[in-house]
This record gives structure tokens, C-alpha cells and sequence, in this order.
């Protein structure tokens, strides 16, 4: 497994996660992009830092399922592990907040399952 902690691969990411964003932002591609990639925004638990990143996820009504792939490499769904935590998420072009909750199963596979605050 490739070390994803390396500065080198930091910035790869970041810039990846850039180009990401800004597809799904552009004209021509944002619909298509914006059908299976969400924006994520939560707060660090131990940094207290704002967080930005692009995630593929599944809706069903106020559910929302993100599969998180290379887990290992990854600590961001970490920060939703136990009772989970509050993040909010861009879909159909509105922000929306929700609790997230991180559960890692038997084969190792991560998921982070969001259920969305309806207004009351």
C-alpha cells in the first residue's frame, strides 16, 4: 500500500481533490459529477480545523451512505467513529446538515452513514 502520509502524497491529493471539486462545480461536467459526489464539511475532533473534501455517496430520503475506499490510508471518517458527529453535505445544490456515524465491518470495509436534520 502506497504511503498516503507522505508530504508528496499530500499534495497530491490536495490537488486532486481540487480538480474534483472544481469539476463538479463547472457547467458541463457539475451535473453528471454532482449525481455521485458530494462536498463534506465537519470539524476535526482533536484539531478543532474545518475540513473540506470530496466523497461518492448513496442517497435514500434523509439517509445518506458514503463508502469510504482505502480506508487505512485515510483518517478523516475517524473523526466519526463511536456516537459519530455532526458534518454537513451539498446536495441538489443546497447545504444540508446531518450526524455522521463511522462503522467498520468484519471485512474491514468502512462506511459512514449520515442521517440528515429535517427543519422543523
Amino acid at each position: 500500500m502506497p504511503n498516503l502520509g507522505s508530504p508528496r502524497a499530500r499534495r497530491f491529493v490536495t490537488w486532486f481533490n481540487g480538480r474534483v471539486l472544481a469539476w463538479r462545480a463547472s457547467p458541463r461536467w457539475g451535473g453528471p459529477v454532482r449525481r455521485h459526489l458530494t462536498i463534506v464539511r465537519y470539524t476535526g475532533r482533536r484539531s478543532g480545523r474545518d475540513f473540506v473534501i470530496p466523497v461518492g455517496f448513496r442517497r435514500s430520503g434523509d439517509d445518506v451512505v458514503i463508502g469510504v475506499r482505502m480506508p487505512d490510508a485515510k483518517s478523516w471518517w475517524r473523526n466519526f467513529l463511536g456516537e459519530g458527529a455532526p458534518l454537513s453535505l451539498e446536495l441538489d445544490g443546497a447545504e444540508h446538515s446531518g450526524h455522521g456515524v463511522a462503522d467498520r465491518d468484519a471485512a474491514g470495509r468502512v462506511t459512514v452513514r449520515v442521517r440528515l436534520v429535517t427543519a422543523a
